[in-house]
């Protein structure tokens, strides 16, 4: 026989101690996207208390619509060694260099790998602020509010979660080191100070430029993906995913250098 409330107080008890325990960690990354998850894969592997505050109820960030909602990607030869530590199948397409993966299949094998390496997704969470301390007012963790209260304008407080690095994972708008540069009214080490924005699509140097500029942007604070190439106003690269495993990838070791230090 099944009890209603044996099961609201599973959920709940279960949820409330696990969102606890990250209320300190080594990094919190904003964004459960390719390059958000695969940094959390890679630092979680090393054994790093990682968090994950995703937006969305669900993850992927654009991997699931493929290019224009057909559900393919494309992949470059350069990321298939991660492509395989994630264990997802891709085949060779006709033209040389070019590697096909369903866009579904990526997106639930990278959280599904993420998850098992031991990092944790708190979806429904909005980060609204960053947490600072110090005399350089350092990023030491965000501050994070339920995405529904957001969305209805209700005038509730946040609540903090503290970690020793932050990653901006939330694409194209770079949204945590749009708040560095707007509400703390600091620069940015990029060549103007503040985010850029994104140029117009050219795959090839998109995509490069995705890893290259993959980094710490603030003290505390390291760009990924697309947040990376929009802070340094580089181009978009499309419905190709390789430099956001590549740009996670390099996050997570940069950080991991950090942690280690």
């Amino acid at each position: 026989m099944l009890d209603e409330k044996v099961i609201t107080r599973a959920i709940v008890e279960s949820y409330m101690e696990r969102f606890l325990d990250f209320v300190d960690m080594d990094v919190a990354i904003v964004g459960a996207g390719p390059a958000g998850l695969t940094c959390a894969y890679y630092l979680a592997k090393e054994g790093f208390k990682v968090g994950i505050f995703e937006r969305k109820m669900s993850i992927g960030g654009g991997i699931w619509g493929g290019g224009a909602m057909f559900n393919e990607i494309v992949i470059q030869e350069e990321a298939l060694p991660i492509v395989e530590d994630m264990e997802v199948s891709y085949r060779p397409y006709k033209e040389k260099g070019y590697y096909l993966i369903n866009a579904i299949e990526f997106a639930c094998a990278l959280g599904l790998k993420a998850v098992r390496a031991g990092a944790r997704i708190f979806n429904l969470w909005s980060a609204v602020d960053v947490k600072v301390k110090g005399k350089e007012e350092k990023v030491s963790g965000l501050v994070i509010s339920w995405t529904p209260v957001e969305l209805s304008g209700l005038h509730v407080d946040p609540v903090t979660v503290e970690a020793k690095y932050v990653v901006d994972g939330t694409g194209h708008d770079a949204e945590i080191a749009n708040i560095v540069v707007k509400k703390l009214k600091k620069k940015l080490s990029t060549p103007t100070g503040d985010v850029a924005g994104e140029r117009s699509m050219w795959a090839e140097f998109g995509e490069k430029a995705s890893e290259e500029f993959t980094g710490e942007v603030y003290p505390g604070l390291f760009v990924v993906g697309m947040a990376a190439v929009a802070c340094y106003g580089k181009h978009r690269m499309g419905p190709i995913f390789g430099g956001m495993l590549l740009s996670g990838r390099k996050a997570a070791k940069l950080i991991a250098e950090r942690l280690r230090g």
